[in-house]
């Protein structure tokens, strides 16, 4: 009998990543991706794989990428740091206390990402195994603690410190549900960063609103959390930064 090559069977033409490396995901609710039912010949819904068309499914997946991928943990909170910074100081003197929180709040945690995934330790830079994440999460803890500690004894303003505490905050929320749960982090920042900014500038900036919505789908489309991982994220973020941002600034 003659062998086959298993890269060319229609199983792996349907799954996400092929089968020639072995890494069709079996990840599941509470640890990560859901598996496929590989006797459904549309697993993901809708048509047939091997029938989609090349400009829907291809390009909405390309978009979910793009969009996780600019609205990362470590981008938002960068971006968010430096604003509350130069809007709560001023000037030359509030860029400077933002790009000092952000060293804390963002570049430590995602330095030590890149290198778990260089090392091998770490999928990929989103972490996005559930087992993986307490040891970032803890560092990212111990970081933005340490940086709130020293911001606050070289007399940062109010609104970069209340920023790093709600941080420190989310963080230890973060920490206890991934122990058990995979919630969104990008969810819970996204819409910790849009309270944050309509605190700060006005509810102008309330018809971003709908940014949240895509974020969210972006985490779904790539099968990275389920709808009810990205909803517990929002509310996560953004009842976080209500109730310690908010009183602090």
């Amino acid at each position: 009998m003659p062998s086959v090559d298993p890269s060319t069977t229609a199983v792996c033409r349907i799954g996400h990543h092929g089968c020639g490396g072995g890494t069709l995901s079996t990840r599941d609710e509470g640890g990560d991706r859901a598996a496929p039912d590989l006797a459904d010949p549309a697993p993901f819904g809708g048509s047939p794989a091997a029938a989609e068309p090349v400009g829907s499914g291809a390009v909405a997946t390309r978009v979910a990428r793009l969009v996780t991928e600019v609205t990362a943990p470590a981008v938002l909170v960068t971006a968010l740091t430096v604003a509350i910074g130069w809007h709560g100081a001023g000037g030359a003197r509030g860029l400077a206390w933002g790009l000092l929180a952000t060293v804390f709040a963002a570049g430590i945690p995602f330095a030590y990402i890149l290198g778990g995934v260089r090392r091998g330790r770490l999928t990929d830079h989103h972490i996005g195994r559930r087992e993986q994440r307490r040891v970032p999460l803890l560092l990212g803890l111990a970081s933005a603690a340490t940086g709130l500690a020293l911001l606050a004894a070289l007399g940062a303003p109010r609104p970069v410190l209340a920023l790093v505490a709600a941080g420190v905050v989310g963080l230890v929320v973060a920490v206890a549900v991934s122990h058990w749960w995979k919630m969104s982090i990008h969810s819970a920042v996204a819409a910790g960063t849009l309270v944050v900014l309509v605190l700060t500038f006005g509810p102008r900036l309330l018809p971003a609103v709908p940014l949240l919505a895509l974020v969210g789908w972006s985490r779904v489309r790539l099968r990275d959390h389920t709808v009810a991982q990205v909803v517990v994220g929002a509310l996560v973020g953004g009842l976080v930064a209500g109730l310690v941002y908010a009183p602090l600034s």
